[in-house]
């Protein structure tokens, strides 16, 4: 059954994709909405399965494994204070505010913190799937995002540890920023010293597509270790392709990996994050529904666009950069997750929020669309002007 279910996932998110586009929109809004035509919440033809869920984190991390693959090391460098004023406008303001709108709601100090953490979080791997088909990955503005996608996911992951020692639960914050600390210094060493040595060691097998396998295997490793130390796995897989992406293997390892996951994985996590969605008693909180989905667009485009422009970027980039913030994606999701485990959150509050993030991850891509492509006119403006 499940294997006609994945045959169904694929041909459905290829021709919703392609039907995205069409309309001139990301293939990747096509994926989501499709997913959840198909999911329990509508059709329920395909149900949301550990199996599903399983094909979906190899699809999102072999993604940002490709990010990583075409990113600029000498950019990424120079976009350090870019993606710091973003990452930390991305944080500050819907955290401060959301902490407002839960005393508002009269939640308890804690849940109001929490809520805030909830609205900081950032996934940008919707984002990135929509930079590549606007051939914006490897811009100052790309880089810059993804820069602050990594110091978004471990200053949250910080605080909400923070907040969860607070609420009683078994954590240690000295603990967890050792561990996160030492997953860097091990991804840097690493990425340096070991992966080029194990690639070229590996590859010498006298097997059938040693590269790929050796490279799949060093994205895997990182993934799971920065998972382990409380980091995102994806942001684990992105410093994995950065890594290898510093070898003479770059170009055959991201062709053939690209191939695997966008004819697999890829358009199965898209679809999974529409499938996975859940409009059980929508109507019974629609209005909180609408006013947090609004809540946190504003939020998180107008902190991390304020923290662009604050760095250097000129008003439309600002914009374009705020928007691929916006996406809050599985991160979000984890961090709810993670609350209701420790009654941080109420289970109605979490069933709007599951919402709420939903909403903002389909938005995500129009939103990029509207201001990369004006960006892009007035850049092909300037140049005819020139020549």
């Amino acid at each position: 059954m499940f294997i006609l279910q994945l045959a169904l996932i694929i041909i459905a998110a290829k021709l919703a994709g392609a039907l995205s586009v069409r309309f001139g929109q990301p293939s990747v809004l096509g994926e989501i909405i499709v997913g959840v035509l198909l999911g329990p919440s509508v059709l329920g033809l395909i149900e949301a399965t550990d199996t599903l869920a399983t094909f979906s984190t190899i699809g999102v991390i072999l993604l940002m494994f490709i990010a990583g693959l075409e990113t600029d090391l000498g950019e990424f460098k120079r976009s350090g204070k870019s993606s710091s004023f973003v990452g930390f406008g991305g944080i500050i303001v819907p955290l401060f505010l959301g902490y407002l709108v839960g005393v508002m709601m009269d939640l308890s100090n804690l849940q109001s913190w929490f809520l805030g953490v909830m609205f900081s979080a950032t996934s940008v791997s919707i984002s990135v799937q929509a930079l590549k088909e606007m051939n914006q990955l490897k811009t100052p503005e790309g880089t810059t995002i993804l820069g602050a996608a990594v110091l978004d996911d471990v200053v949250v992951m910080i605080i909400l540890a923070f907040l969860m020692s607070f609420a009683g639960g078994d954590v240690s914050l000295t603990t967890l920023v050792i561990k996160k600390a030492l997953f860097f210094v091990f991804a840097i060493l690493v990425a340096w010293k070991v992966v080029p040595w194990l690639m070229n060691k590996l590859t010498k097998l006298p097997v059938s597509e040693a590269v790929i396998s050796a490279a799949l295997i060093i994205c895997f490793v990182y993934a799971y270790v920065a998972d382990y130390t409380g980091v995102a796995n994806i942001i684990g897989a992105y410093i994995a392709g950065i890594a290898i992406g510093l070898t003479n293997f770059k170009q055959e390892v991201f062709e053939k990996v690209e191939a695997i996951s966008y004819s697999i994985f890829v358009p199965v996590f898209f679809a999974y994050i529409g499938i996975s969605a859940v409009f059980t008693g929508i109507l019974d909180n629609l209005g909180l529904i609408i006013a947090l989905s609004i809540f946190a667009i504003l939020t998180k485009f107008i902190g991390a666009g304020a923290g662009a422009k604050l760095s250097g970027f000129n008003w439309r980039s600002s914009a374009g950069i705020g928007s691929a913030m916006v996406s809050r994606g599985e991160v979000a999701l984890i961090v709810a997750s993670m609350g209701i485990a420790s009654n941080l959150i109420t289970q109605d509050l979490y069933a709007t929020m599951i919402v709420v993030v939903i909403v903002t991850t389909v938005v995500t891509p129009p939103m990029m669309k509207i201001f990369f492509n004006s960006n892009m006119k007035v850049d092909s403006k300037l140049n005819r002007s020139i020549s």
